[in-house]
């Protein structure tokens, strides 16, 4: 089922890898990031759960008879395969008594309660997590620097392409959505606030049958953006509704209606990092907040591109966001995994990879080439600090920027490359 004109994705050896260790594998992700099309380029055959024809015929044979859907040629999509739980005990049953490797490949845009099913699937059914395209997917990084190389210390100096701030502004509005490839920022920002519009009016409702409060899930949508990339609190986000809101909401409330964008992989936050691995500061210190795209919060607050050039300094929370939505992209194909770090005297780094043998590397996300020098100092004191209080040093330093034409080592050891440059 190999698609026409199919644009490549980063995930697409790691499926190729997953379908060659187990019976089957599913792949989640935020809805209309592109979970149907790499299925689908990766199968052979396909069975549409969602497909309007004959009244949804195909959600009413899966629901009578599980076991039939499962029959063709393997590797066998199962599109939305949610929308009929028991779908996965029927998979999981086929790999047992079938044990072949490469089966099945199940997509899904929401998590399932774990109680509309019966077994885990464990050791049978992997997960996969994908995100919205990276800029190097998309075509707006030319890919001259590769990240793993960057982690490896094997990174080379070379001039790169040009890139403004406008540019960089498109990018964050658009997002890595693929059905926005090719439209212009004004056209693309529509899009996303009819996506969001889709969560509020559906979305929020169809996870778990409960009925929540709209207008709080929206306020809280605004908070969280209004707070994208920074660790707020859950105290944080409550004070902000509370002051858009008379009616008081519950920190409770909160805990469960982030668990509900958690479940529509709308959030996509990162974890504190130490290199000690049994410090606190895995444990106590917040998660770096985000939502699974930067487009995402532009559309909450209905941001324009006039609006963000006058406030750069937002704009600079943005572009971090963009650069670790690509960093998480780019990591997971080489088995890393993505963290930021925050000690006990607000000491921070924006990003640090942690490597499959548990080095590390840090990075600071810089929009403009003016804080490249500040940055590059942070990092060495960091590092100096953690060296000196017996921890294991960064492997490698780096600033990813912006507004910077070239990828080049200081003679502080920093490396310094632009994002429109990056890949995996």
């Amino acid at each position: 089922m190999k698609i026409e004109n199919y644009r490549k994705r980063i995930i697409d050896l790691v499926l190729k890898e997953y379908l060659n260790v187990f019976g089957a594998l599913v792949i989640e992700g935020p809805k209309w990031c592109g979970k149907t099309w790499t299925a689908r380029n990766a199968s052979n055959s396909e069975f549409l759960l969602a497909d309007p024809k004959n009244n949804f015929n195909n959600r009413q044979i899966a629901l009578l008879n599980p076991d039939a859907v499962l029959d063709g040629e393997t590797p066998r999509l199962i599109d939305e395969w949610q929308e009929t739980p028991l779908l996965w005990d029927a998979v999981r049953g086929r790999v047992d008594s079938k044990p072949i490797k490469g089966q099945f490949i199940l997509t899904g845009s929401s998590a399932v309660n774990k109680s509309k099913y019966i077994h885990s699937g464990t050791g049978r059914i992997a997960h996969l997590k994908m995100r919205p395209m990276s800029l190097y997917e998309s075509g707006l990084s030319d890919g001259l620097i590769s990240l793993k190389s960057i982690c490896e210390g094997k990174a080379g100096d070379c001039l790169t392409k040009n890139v403004d701030l406008n540019q960089l502004i498109e990018c964050v509005l658009c997002g890595g959505w693929p059905s926005n490839i090719g439209m212009n920022a004004n056209q693309a920002t529509l899009v996303s606030r009819e996506y969001v519009k889709s969560v509020l009016n559906e979305d929020i409702y169809k996870v778990d049958d409960i009925k929540r409060d709209k207008h709080k899930v929206e306020l809280l949508l605004k908070s969280l953006a209004r707070n994208e990339s920074t660790t707020s609190t859950n105290t944080t986000l409550k004070n902000d509704i509370k002051e858009k809101d008379v009616d008081d909401i519950s920190v409770d409330t909160i805990t469960d209606y982030l668990n509900l964008l958690n479940s529509l992989y709308l959030t996509d936050n990162i974890p504190p990092f130490s290199p000690k691995i049994r410090s606190s500061l895995r444990v106590k210190q917040s998660e770096k907040r985000h939502f699974v795209d930067p487009s995402l919060p532009c559309a909450i607050l209905q941001l324009t591109k006039e609006q963000l050039l006058s406030d750069l300094n937002y704009f600079g929370f943005l572009f971090e966001s963009m650069v670790e939505r690509d960093l998480l992209i780019y990591a997971d194909s080489f088995g890393a995994k993505v963290y930021h770090y925050q000690d006990y005297n607000n000491n921070e780094i924006d990003a640090v990879i942690e490597l499959e043998d548990s080095s590390w590397c840090a990075f600071e996300i810089k929009l403009g080439a003016n804080q490249i020098d500040e940055a590059a100092a942070n990092l060495i004191k960091i590092n100096n600090k953690i060296l000196k209080e017996g921890g294991k040093p960064a492997k490698t330093l780096c600033v990813i920027c912006g507004l910077v034409s070239g990828a080049y080592k200081r003679p502080d050891g920093v490396y310094v490359v632009p994002i429109a440059s990056l890949k995996n």
